[in-house]
């Protein structure tokens, strides 16, 4: 992830002062995406439609494991809903489930997931 966030230059606005809180796609998850589909978003023309995207995993505010409930929606920095899931101790964003958490940093939080989300 940390590629397409130059790429996208989303590395400037995630650097201030915050705080935020993001849904990270593993490496695994940019995977599972159609072939080819991240290689063309990481090229200069596309660098809009690659923020978009990764504008889809990041939150103003902090929200930490324990804030995430069942049907809570959190709004992201590109005014795009994501919806909360929470069934039998699994939580999931929009689908995406929710691996690794409260991973704090110095402007917020960051969760990892098993899949990107993508909006139509």
């Amino acid at each position: 992830m940390s590629k397409s966030i130059k790429a996208a230059e989303l590395d400037v606005v995630l650097s201030q002062k915050g705080p935020f809180t993001i849904f990270a796609p593993t490496d695994i998850a940019f995977g599972k995406l159609q072939s080819g589909r991240m290689s063309d978003l990481l090229k200069t023309e596309n660098r809009e439609k690659l923020t978009e995207l990764l504008n889809h995993h990041v939150v103003d505010g902090v929200t930490n494991f324990s804030d995430l409930r069942d049907n809570v929606k959190l709004v992201t920095t590109n005014g795009r809903e994501l919806t909360v899931k929470v069934d039998g101790g699994r939580v999931t964003i929009n689908g995406a489930a929710l691996q690794g958490r409260d991973n704090i940093g110095s402007n917020g939080v960051v969760h990892s997931l098993d899949t990107v989300i993508e909006m139509k």
